[in-house]
Order: structure tokens, then sequence, then C-alpha cells
């Protein structure tokens, strides 16, 4: 047997057993049909909805105040403030854990399980997400602290620290410490699944696309990829949270602008069918023409994918978010609201726009990732796979590395600031990526959902309880506003 097929038999009962769990299900009877609801995304769009209505849709009002803030000019430099990175560089190391491969291969498998309509759901919940987002960035910075007295510079922070807190404000310390190691080790494991092993999977599928598919020299050596990315995800990650933020503000950008170029050449070169594109997108979302199991399915993968590329209501930017240069948490919170639109209302919505707007989508066969937005690119230039197969390293490498510090945050958080255990972690976070490069998409998409969307179960909890608290200041920085 085959090394690859050896890793996906081992692989394929874990992932079946932790999706099970974390995604229960609940029949509901729609028209006739019947669906499978996970509690979990009602878990997380309730949260997100609420949010965006108690706080008075902030993701509107203060949208161009939140690009003041990261422009960071005038009375918002905050470069003598307390942190370790500035508002743009904690930003951009978020965006590297976000803008990954749920951008290109999530909005595809949006795409080909739940039809052109899940396109409209997941910009939605982008939309609502950015109230979660707000949130979470807050009160990381609010709650951070600095764990290693020898070293006062490091900080750490995210909803460890605050759902603790959240608890010890009602007298439930106890509980509150086990959903903060519960977060943490959730955390733990999206890192591994969501942030290094999907992202390599399909690094390594668009290069065995471009280099052959089946004829592929790496077709059945997939690990050959997965340990020249292990290589170069070690070399950044050796240098902590400085070098993987000095790489991600540097990444981020660039890999963002060219795929955002070549999507919209494709959608340029097809233009006439942008109109009919936007119209079926609708139509399958909202319209009861589509039927209203169509729109109930849109929804639920909508919503899904959505989560899984921007994380609001997940909590794993707040780690990074923490380290801002800020003394007034609520700046932080408004830069990082900003994730979720860059992340799902603008790239996501590029890939859908091509893949609908080829109608490479209309009779896929059942599940693809970034097979299909690759035959999306190529339909209109021969060449573009190419650009695609560039795009997809870049994104699943930014992606590695920042979820390499968000579990690296969650491990200390449990065990302390050890050397050894930072070293042992490294390694086996460099090991995981060969394994993600050498398992079948279905394994790793189970596992990655679940795990990541566990976290969302003790985070939203901490968001709830202190989002009065959180009301309080943000009234307390608008007056401050008003008065200047």
């Amino acid at each position: 047997m085959a090394f690859d097929d050896q890793i996906n038999e081992f692989f394929a009962p874990i992932s079946k057993a932790v999706s099970d769990v974390i995604f229960y299900k609940v029949p509901i009877q729609v028209s006739g049909e019947t669906f499978d609801l996970a509690l979990i995304l009602i878990w997380l769009a309730a949260a997100s909805i609420f949010l965006t209505f108690y706080f008075g849709f902030i993701n509107i009002r203060f949208f161009k105040h939140s690009i003041d803030i990261l422009r960071g000019k005038g009375a918002f430099n905050t470069d003598k403030q307390e942190g370790q990175l500035n508002s743009f560089q904690a930003l951009a190391t978020s965006l590297s854990g976000t803008v990954g491969l749920g951008n290109i291969g999530g909005v595809a498998v949006a795409v080909s399980t739940g039809g052109p309509g899940a396109v409209f759901w997941m910009a939605m919940m982008g939309l609502f997400g950015m109230s979660a987002k707000f949130a979470e960035a807050t009160l990381g910075v609010k709650y951070r602290v600095h764990p290693d007295k020898e070293r006062p510079d490091i900080i750490s922070g995210g909803p460890m620290y605050y759902i603790k807190a959240a608890f010890e404000k009602r007298n439930m310390s106890l509980i509150g410490s086990v959903l903060a190691a519960v977060f943490a080790i959730c955390c733990i494991g999206g890192a591994i699944g969501a942030g290094n092993m999907f992202q390599a999977n399909q690094a390594t599928q668009q290069l065995i696309n471009v280099t052959g598919g089946e004829g592929s020299y790496f077709a059945d050596k997939s690990w050959i990829i997965g340990i020249i990315l292990a290589i170069l995800v070690g070399a950044v990650i050796i240098g902590g949270l400085k070098t993987i933020a000095a790489v991600a503000s540097k990444i981020v950008p660039m890999m963002g602008l060219l795929y955002l170029v070549a999507g919209l050449i494709v959608i340029i070169l097809n233009i006439h069918n942008l109109i009919p594109s936007v119209i079926i997108i609708f139509q399958m979302a909202l319209t009861p023409e589509a039927g209203f199991g169509a729109i109930l399915g849109a929804l639920l993968i909508g919503v899904q994918r959505a989560a899984f590329s921007n994380e609001a209501g997940i909590g794993s930017a707040a780690i990074v978010h923490a380290t801002a240069r800020t003394n007034e948490p609520v700046t932080q919170g408004f830069v990082g609201m900003l994730g979720p639109f860059i992340d799902t209302i603008v790239i996501c919505m590029v890939t859908a726009l091509v893949i609908v707007i080829t109608g490479v989508y209309d009779g896929s066969a059942g599940m693809e990732g970034v097979s299909l937005t690759s035959r999306a690119f190529e339909s209109s230039i021969s060449w573009f796979p190419y650009v695609l197969a560039i795009t997809v390293f870049l994104f699943a490498y930014s992606t590695m590395i920042a979820w390499f510090y968000y579990g690296l945050k969650c491990l200390t958080y449990l065990t302390g600031e050890k050397p050894a255990v930072e070293m042992a972690y490294k390694v086996f976070f460099c090991l995981c990526v060969v394994v993600g490069a050498s398992s079948a998409l279905e394994n790793i998409i189970g596992f990655s959902d679940a795990i990541l969307f566990a976290m969302a179960i003790p985070n939203v909890i901490a968001l709830y309880m202190l989002a009065p608290e959180l009301k309080k200041d943000l009234k307390d920085y608008v007056q401050k506003l008003e008065r200047k």
C-alpha cells in the first residue's frame, strides 16, 4: 500500500468521528425535503447577527473610521504605545490566517455542494461577521497579559484569556478555566487541521493539477511537496511572532493583489455572463423558483464555508490582534472588523464570480475544492492555472505560519512559556504539513471544519457575557471622539 493510502486509511475514521460530534445535526423538513441542520451553524450565525444589531450596525457605521485607524495617521498613530505589532501588521497576520485556501478551495466547495446561491449567504455572513470580529479583537487587547516576567516584551491574549475573565466576573472561575482550556485545545487542533493540513492539501493538489494531473510525477508522491512546504514553513516560524508578522505584512498584500487581478481578468473576459451570473446567484439564494430546499441548502453551505473562511465567532484572530500597539482596545476592534470584509466580501466573491461566470460548476462531480477553481481560470486563459498555483501556494503558506502562532500561544497558555515545548510544537507542526499534503480532501475538510468550529462554543459564550461591557467601552470611545 502506498504511503498516501496508508495516511488516508488511518485518518478517515478519526476525521469522521470528530466531525460527527461537532456537527451534531437535527433533521428538518422543508417543502417535503429533509435537511440535516448542524446546530453549530445556528450558534455562529446567531452570535454574528446579534452583535451586529446590539452594537447598532457598527460594521457599517464605523467602516470608514476603521480604515482611518488602519492608516495610522495623526491621532491614530500608535507606534509608541504598548504592544508588539502595529495595527497593519496585526491585521495582515490575522488576514494571513483567514485569507487562505478557504477563499479558493472553500468557495469552490460551497458552489459545488450548495450551488451558486451559497455565494450570497457567504457574503451576508461576511457582513455580519464583521461585528463578531470587532468584539473578539477588542476583547483580545483588553484582556491581554505579559505571561513571562523575564520577557516583558512578550504579550499573550485571545479568547482563552477573556473567556476565563468573563466567568471570573461572575464568580465562576472553575467553569471559566475549563472552557478557556477547551478553547485552547480546540485551537491547537484547528491550527493542525484547518490552518495546516487543509492548506497543505490544497496547495499540493493545485501543483499536481498544473504538472499533469493524474499523470504528474507528484500524483502518488505528494509527500515530497509536503516536505518542501514543511521546510519553508519551518524557516519562518523559527523566528517567532515578529518574523511571522514581517513575512505576512509583505505576502498578504502581494498575494491578494495578484489573485484579485487574475480573477478580474477572467471576469472581464466573460463580462457578457456577469449579469446572468449575478441573477443566478440571487435566484438560487432567495427566490421561490429555486425551491425552498435549494434555498435552505445554499444557506447552510454558505454559512459554513463563510465561517471557515473568515473565522468570525471562532476567536482565532483575537490572538494576534491582542499584540497590537494600542492603549485603546476599541481601536484594534475596528481594525479587526475589516478582516471579514476583505476576506469574504471581496476575495471570496471574486472566486465565486469566476466559478459561476465561467459555468464550470454546472455538472461538477460532487464536492470539489481548488480543482474546480483551477478549471474556471483555465477556461478563460490556458496558462492561468499556473498563476493560480502561485497564489494558492502563497495563500497556503501565509495561513500556515499564522496558524502556527495561534496554536503556539494556546499551547503555552496550557503549559507555560517553555522553550522545549515551543520547539517540540514547531517540529510536530512541520510534520503535519507532510501528512496534510498526502491526505484526501474529504478527510481533511471534515476534520478541519469540526475542530475549527468547536472553538466557537466557548468563544461565543464569552462574547455574549462580555457584550454589555463591550458596549459601554464603545460608548465611552465614541464620546471621546466627539470631544476631539
